[in-house]
């Protein structure tokens, strides 16, 4: 029997809201491309992104092209000819490598030529506040070793102060999504220095951040919405010291492999990150995890409900994928 593939739109609520520099939600709406023979199903989760573009129609329907392709027997090499880098990719890509796994019994990180996953511990965000609910919200998640503290321009100092004081033993790492401006970042990198941070996620503005390249600091700074695939590494690794895979920006699992592959190569260290999406859309990202300095998969911990079955997470321990959920 052909391959048949189906799109799926599917909404889970977010426990409380997440907040970051450009707004707040309270669910996570999320694109699912299914891909079934009859017999095996693979599945790829993706998460549309506005601030690059894309809506969950546009997502749907760029997937849904594919139906005749899929049909057709267009594998994971294929897509990266015929669609760009984005979430409409990635759903796809996964929802190949899925239903090859299942095809053939063989896992897919065999398939791609990984290292067999092993849990890692991920960081747990705290949202965007003011300096007295962002302390309030460390001071709850003071237990788990790694934190990402997402910040929003004017007042930063004051927030990532609160966070220390309440989480005063976590490791942390701060996220401006591009926020911080050329008259703040050194007053910013200054606080963030005195509460003792690892990492410093897209101070600037994707495009308007070649100040990097002269900015001399003691901790390493990580693309995130400057970094998308292998096109744009060379002028990152000038101004940057560290990026933030996502499948999601990257295009999948395939695309992903090579980008860290690369990274790794120009001296970049690696951070394995995730949209707000669910035990689905983490699990692709589980197979590149050992090589990340940094492991950002926290999404299914911020919903007010995951898939069943999920990933496992003991604390910000988390498991690789069984075969049930994907791989």
């Amino acid at each position: 029997m052909a391959r048949r593939l189906t799109v799926a739109v599917e909404r889970f609520p977010i426990a409380g809201a997440f907040t970051i520099a450009r707004g707040s939600r309270t669910e996570a709406v999320v694109v699912v491309a299914t891909i079934g023979d009859g017999a095996v199903r693979g599945r790829g989760e993706c998460v549309p992104y506005a601030r690059y573009g894309e809506t969950v129609e546009s997502v749907s329907a760029l997937i849904q092209e594919q139906a005749q392709a899929v049909a057709d027997g267009v594998t994971p090499r294929d897509l990266s000819e015929r669609m760009k880098p984005g979430a409409a990719r990635n759903a796809l890509d996964c929802a190949l490598w899925d239903f090859e796994a299942k095809r053939t019994g063989t896992p897919a990180w065999q398939l791609l030529g990984l290292g067999e996953p092993s849990p890692v511990t991920t960081a747990y965000t705290l949202s965007l506040g003011d300096p007295d609910s962002m302390e309030a919200a460390a001071r709850k998640a003071a237990h788990r070793p790694l934190l990402k503290v997402k910040l929003g321009g004017e007042g930063d100092p004051a927030r990532i102060a609160a966070v220390r004081r309440g989480a005063p033993d976590s490791r942390l790492i701060v996220d401006a999504n591009e926020a911080w401006r050329p008259e703040t970042i050194l007053g910013n990198l200054a606080a963030c220095t005195a509460a003792g941070v690892g990492l410093i996620e897209q101070p600037l503005p994707a495009g308007e951040d070649a100040l990097l390249e002269t900015i001399d600091r003691t901790i390493p700074i990580c693309a995130d919405e400057s970094l998308h695939d292998r096109a744009g590494l060379d002028a990152l690794a000038r101004r940057y010291d560290a990026i933030n895979i996502k499948l999601d920006k990257a295009g999948g699992l395939t695309e992903a492999r090579l980008l860290a592959k690369e990274a790794r190569a120009r001296g970049l260290t690696l951070m394995i990150g995730c949209m707000v999406g669910t035990s689905l859309a983490m699990a692709p990202a589980m197979l590149l995890a050992s090589q990340a300095a940094y492991v950002d998969l926290d999404g299914p911990l911020l919903l007010a409900r995951d898939r069943e079955p999920g990933l496992l997470y003991e604390g910000s321990l988390v498991h690789p994928p069984l075969p049930e959920l994907w791989g």
